[in-house]
């Protein structure tokens, strides 16, 4: 984990943390799960210190669709303005024009999808278009034929 505990903040040993990252890619690692969400806004700017620029069989994953709260918690945040901003926020943290793949991620209760969620709002390809080369869902509960490549 890259972020501080939690998920929060940032880590014991940045610098710890870059080593590794760039360790992990020069033994073969060519994908990367992340989110911005992470840290806040942490994870991603230690993987661009440590990485930028990218290998080109580099394959960074990010998900949009929760935001941290004040003390930690999973907030959703899956309409239309907060996923572009989410896009846009990954893609300045990691310091790139376009992101390989945004996982769109659905958060839901116990009853099934959340107001507002990813699986309500069904495709959203203007959400990424032109900043993500595949968008994907996580998390969804909806039959998988209706997530294909939402995004190009």
């Amino acid at each position: 984990q890259l972020a501080g505990p939690g998920v929060m903040g940032p880590p014991r040993d940045r610098d710890a943390a870059i080593a590794v990252l760039r360790e992990a890619v020069a033994s073969g690692v060519d994908h990367i799960d992340t989110s911005d969400a992470y840290g806040p806004h942490v994870t991603n700017q230690i993987i661009r210190a440590a990485l930028r620029p990218y290998p080109k069989d580099l394959v960074i994953v990010t998900k949009v669709g929760a935001e941290r709260g004040p003390e930690g918690s999973w907030d959703p945040a899956m309409s239309p303005a907060a996923i572009r901003s989410q896009v846009d926020e990954n893609l300045g943290n990691l310091g790139v024009e376009a992101l390989d793949v945004v996982n769109l991620r659905a958060m839901f209760d116990a009853m099934g999808p959340a107001e507002g969620s990813i699986e309500r709002r069904s495709r959203r390809s203007s959400i990424c278009s032109g900043r993500a080369r595949f968008a994907t869902s996580a998390s969804a509960t909806s039959r998988p034929s209706k997530w294909r490549k939402v995004a190009r």
